[in-house]
């Protein structure tokens, strides 16, 4: 079957979700729906997932498999690739799941030209309607496609990350604040966050 085969209504609760619809979260829509067909859905923290990037697909990762960066299952690698690593605890199965390389991008001067002024943040009203269209086209094209057309995955030997510490919190004896205790520095005797590490000269 051609398209994705979430339900309209979940593709509606992650634009929600995200609070704009474009090709980024289509994208992640389309790797959530891979990662549910592979992996499943995480129900507390079965389910880790690695992201490669800090795009707009994060959102619709997080929204559709379970895999939260507040529960500590959901960490990101920035390597700018979009790209996740999936992880099912009980038996160890891990894929990661790639957006295949697309064709040298052809773009109209019309498009080069919306997608500058939507960057630096000057576009008109008539312009932002033009240039919202025009995402919509391409976020069209991302949800039709065929899964394994858009999307690779592939067998990962990265080993998975360990479940999230949970540790105690020490008070910061520059700024009195507490701090996980994972996060402090042992500056000359006193107890330092981070910051307040870096203002006392430390690297």
């Amino acid at each position: 079957m051609s398209g994705c085969a979430l339900s309209p209504e979940l593709i509606e609760a992650t634009r929600k979700f995200h609070g704009h619809w474009c090709p980024g979260l289509a994208t992640g829509i389309r790797i959530a729906e891979m990662a549910l067909r592979e992996i499943g859905s995480s129900e507390d923290e079965e389910i880790v997932a690695v992201a490669e990037c800090d795009n707009c697909s994060v959102d619709a990762v997080q929204f559709l498999t379970g895999c939260t960066i507040g529960k500590g299952n959901l960490r990101i690698e920035n390597l700018g690739k979009t790209a996740f690593r999936f992880y099912r605890r009980r038996d160890g199965k891990a894929v990661r799941i790639v957006r295949k390389p697309r064709p040298p991008k052809q773009e109209s001067p019309r498009e080069t030209y919306l997608r500058n002024r939507y960057v630096s943040g000057t576009l008109t009203p008539d312009e932002q309607k033009e240039y919202e269209r025009m995402r919509e086209r391409q976020c069209d094209s991302i949800m039709a496609q065929e899964l394994d057309d858009l999307l690779e995955c592939k067998t990962c030997d990265i080993p998975m990350p360990p479940r999230a510490l949970m540790t105690d919190s020490l008070i910061c004896d520059c700024c009195g604040e507490e701090v996980m205790e994972t996060k402090t520095r042992n500056f000359r005797g006193r107890t330092l966050c981070l910051p307040c590490f870096q203002k006392e000269g430390g690297l």
